[in-house]
């Protein structure tokens, strides 16, 4: 009988801790606000948006934003170089608070891992003078474009691109700039971030939007379970659009402003 009494009372304390663990869950926005600190997981080899700068120093568009994000929240923000194939683990193991890593989203990332809103744009598109009329694909007919091969924006301009558009195609992104810096293309269909760093570069023929090929923005990532956390990103990207403090990144970083559509 006692023996019986024992073990009833060993399953329900058992149920009770299990209950109990169940509906415990860590705040992580309450940590960080208790701490003072906001961990943020951040690019340190993808330029723009994170590399190491001449002083050692973490730099870039995806740096500047935790930054904003730290100073909204009125927290430290620490600084966690992370590469593409770590960074939502060191989320999802706890060790970062958020992942500010030119992060695209996808069904198979968000079974793991929520997903603020769009703060970066990330895009392929067609790229020319400032004075060129292209607003489209059919703009592209009878003209010279430049395009590395194999890429995915190769991919896709081919399957819009109107019969009699000239594709000039490269083996690599440093020959097809060099065609279109030299005159030898019209129009290059490349990445938002290949034409910032050119742009970044040079002021001979620079490379303004013309049209967009397939739209792939990035988000600030943050663990499942975490709805205070996602709102409060959520509330100060929108706050930063708003202030026009994120359209200063962009203009910084990307050398074009913030699409009015983000």
């Amino acid at each position: 009988m006692q023996k019986r009494t024992f073990l009833k009372a060993v399953f329900a304390t058992a149920l009770f801790s299990a209950g109990f663990s169940g509906l415990a869950h860590a705040d992580v926005l309450a940590n960080v606000q208790k701490a003072g600190v906001l961990r943020v997981a951040v690019p340190q080899d993808f330029p723009p948006f994170g590399t190491v700068g001449p002083d050692l120093k973490p730099r870039g568009y995806d740096i500047d934003v935790a930054n904003l994000i730290g100073r909204e929240l009125g927290v430290k923000v620490e600084l966690i170089p992370v590469s593409s194939t770590n960074r939502i683990p060191y989320l999802t193991t706890g060790k970062a608070d958020l992942v500010i890593s030119s992060l695209g989203k996808n069904p198979d990332r968000e079974k793991v891992i929520d997903f603020s809103i769009a703060y970066a744009p990330f895009f392929n598109g067609v790229f020319g003078p400032a004075d060129s009329t292209v607003k489209g694909a059919a703009d592209t007919a009878g003209k010279t474009l430049g395009v590395t091969r194999g890429s995915v924006e190769d991919l896709e301009f081919t399957k819009i691109a109107p019969p009699t558009v000239n594709i000039k195609r490269y083996e690599d992104n440093n020959a097809t700039i060099s065609a279109y810096l030299s005159g030898q293309v019209q129009l290059i269909a490349t990445g938002n971030v290949v034409a910032a760093a050119v742009n970044e570069r040079t002021k001979i023929r620079r490379l303004d939007t013309k049209f967009l090929i397939k739209n792939s923005p990035c988000y600030v990532g943050v663990n499942k379970g975490e709805a205070a956390l996602l709102a409060k990103v959520n509330e100060v990207i929108a706050k930063l659009k708003k202030s026009g403090d994120l359209n200063q990144v962009s203009q910084r970083w990307l050398q074009a402003p913030l699409p009015a559509d983000l």
